[in-house]
């Protein structure tokens, strides 16, 4: 499963996907780990069944994905688009912006650097979460509203390299994506297998996964919040990062 070696070093990317909270209980730029547990226990109880049931298979997935297993019924994106919504209206004070995350966002946008948010969250919910926690959006993002598969299949993070490169899917120019200088930031297992299996060097954070679920999953370094992931420099050509944490070696 490999082993760690705890480190600092400095990495030069030349962007930067990042998940946002991931919206099933999963956190990396902020953690609405509560308003998740609250909004699925609702829903749960409206639909009758073991809160529990849904919140055991909700980390990083989609809420169409989610619905598909729980109330097929219900799994349309008119209902998805309803109750994501009301997420930030009735619990934002569930919320909060995990430490380094304002700061690295900060320098993200005054350096220019080329970032995405790559979400398993709607279009609806990015934008009113971001707004209710003061952060801004960066141009380009990848939703659950642009993917037909969710994490983990790598489809959102190989739309997220398209979209930060400007160029297609499958394009020659894609291809000499150099991906390993990309940088995913992910806490999800889900997510981390999907970055990597896009090309990505994937930062898990240790927000909601263990140690040990970030290595299955294939991380490239391992750190417990974004206070660990610091901009040194950088410019539309991308950024310099100082990394404090565990370096996995396979």
């Amino acid at each position: 499963m490999g082993s760690l070696a705890e480190t600092v070093a400095t990495e030069h990317f030349t962007a930067i996907l990042s998940d946002m909270d991931g919206y099933q209980t999963a956190s990396t730029i902020f953690d609405s780990t509560a308003a998740v547990v609250l909004h699925w226990t609702r829903i749960a109880n409206e639909l009758n069944i073991p809160p529990s049931s849904i919140l055991s298979t909700s980390h990083g997935r989609r809420t169409i994905d989610i619905l598909k297993i729980h109330a097929p019924h219900l799994a349309t994106e008119e209902y998805v688009h309803h109750v994501e919504g009301l997420i930030p209206k009735l619990y934002a004070s569930d919320a909060k912006i995990l430490p380094g995350s304002e700061a690295l966002i900060a320098k993200l946008m005054e350096y220019g650097t080329p970032w995405a948010i790559v979400t398993s969250g709607t279009n609806v919910l990015v934008g009113s979460w971001m707004k209710v926690m003061g952060l801004p959006l960066p141009e380009s993002s990848v939703t659950a509203d642009n993917v037909k598969n969710g994490k983990p299949d790598p489809e959102c993070y190989n739309l997220g390299l398209s979209k930060v490169f400007g160029v297609s899917v499958g394009s020659e120019e894609f291809e000499k994506i150099d991906k390993k200088k990309v940088v995913v930031l992910e806490d999800a297992p889900a997510g981390i297998t999907a970055g990597k299996a896009a090309g990505c060097t994937v930062i898990a954070l240790t927000t909601t996964h263990s140690r040990a679920e970030a290595v299955e999953a294939g991380a490239d370094w391992i750190v417990k919040d974004l206070s660990a992931v610091r901009a040194v420099k950088g410019d539309i050509g991308g950024i310099d990062l100082e990394i404090t944490g565990e370096r996995v070696s396979r």
